[in-house]
């Protein structure tokens, strides 16, 4: 059967999905080192030969380029380059062809639109390697703000994920040995390290590169994760190593919990929809401030949950051809 495939372009990750669901995959494609994005687009247009293809956007921020419009435009030219009549979904949930500011950034439209239709009203949240998107869905439609610096006035959007975030941008402090420790401000380690210090990730979720460029057991994570509090695993115990990958845990989950917890009140929701390689810390977030959490796993499989942007978009422009 022809494929109609969905293409999630994000700063760091590139996701795609089939309609069917069946074809899953996700690149980790760093617009700003080097960025291989039109050899990899390329690459799937001719392993996969597409009927229709639609795309999201979320790269356009990436700090390689001066602004947003020369970030569409570098996506656009790879993707069209790659794809021929390839459409971009825009913050009405409307495709287009267009480069305009409105296909910015939306990949939680695509997302959200579906969710809607399989879930009703919620609260739908996407933790993925970096972001946390938290969008309040109401009467048929998603009441998000339309772009990124608006949903993060509004609680909409949390700049935190389960694999890149630095842990010094989680925590000023972190308690060690029965008293509080500063913390360095360096990159020694990120959200990944914790997770999987704690079990929660594996090393083949640790999809991004490490702050070292070391490996990604979990020894190398211990190992960069004692940097934080300017020791190494000489001077530290694994309990107090385990403690403080907890502590980055929680207070993560904090935040995001906050900011669930904010747009529920604003909107008066009380059921969250989850998806992402995060999940998991959707879902302690949502327990925390006791709101029903419906996993995007539970119904459509681990491997969708981690990509379900794409396989959204996918969907969505599956339905409007036929």
């Amino acid at each position: 059967m022809p494929m109609i495939l969905g293409i999630d372009i994000g700063g760091a990750n590139t996701k795609i999905a089939s309609s069917d669901g069946k074809l899953v995959e996700l690149h980790y494609l760093p617009l700003w080192k080097n960025s291989k994005l039109p050899e990899a687009l390329l690459d799937i247009s001719v392993r996969l030969v597409p009927e229709k293809v639609g795309v999201v956007i979320t790269g356009e921020l990436a700090d390689c380029f001066p602004d947003k419009d020369a970030g569409l435009s570098y996506i656009m030219d790879a993707v069209n380059n790659a794809f021929d009549d390839a459409l971009f979904l825009d913050s009405s949930g409307v495709f287009t062809t267009e480069k305009k500011r409105s296909i910015a950034a939306v990949n939680w439209m695509a997302s959200s639109l579906i969710a809607e239709r399989d879930f009703g009203d919620c609260i739908f949240v996407d933790t993925g390697s970096t972001t946390t998107d938290i969008i309040p869905i109401k009467k048929g439609k998603p009441l998000a703000a339309v772009t990124d610096f608006e949903r993060l006035r509004k609680s909409e959007l949390v700049y935190s994920g389960a694999l890149r975030t630095n842990i010094a941008a989680l925590l000023d402090t972190v308690d060690v040995r029965g008293a509080s420790s500063r913390i360095s401000s360096e990159l020694f380690a990120i959200t990944a390290d914790a997770y999987l210090i704690l079990g929660l990730i594996s090393e083949n979720d640790y999809t991004c590169d490490t702050p070292d460029g070391a490996g990604k057991t979990v020894l190398d994570a211990k190992r960069r994760l004692a940097r934080v509090v300017c020791a190494d695993l000489m001077e530290t115990r694994d309990e107090e190593i385990v403690s403080m990958a907890r502590q980055a845990m929680d207070k993560q989950v904090s935040d995001i919990a906050d900011a669930i917890n904010d747009v529920a009140r604003r909107h008066e929701l009380k059921k969250v929809v989850a998806c992402g390689l995060g999940e998991f810390i959707v879902k302690m977030a949502a327990d925390a401030i006791g709101l029903e959490i419906i996993l995007i796993s539970e119904r459509y499989g681990w491997e969708l949950s981690k990509v379900f942007p794409a396989y959204a978009v996918a969907r969505l422009l599956e339905e409007m051809r036929g």
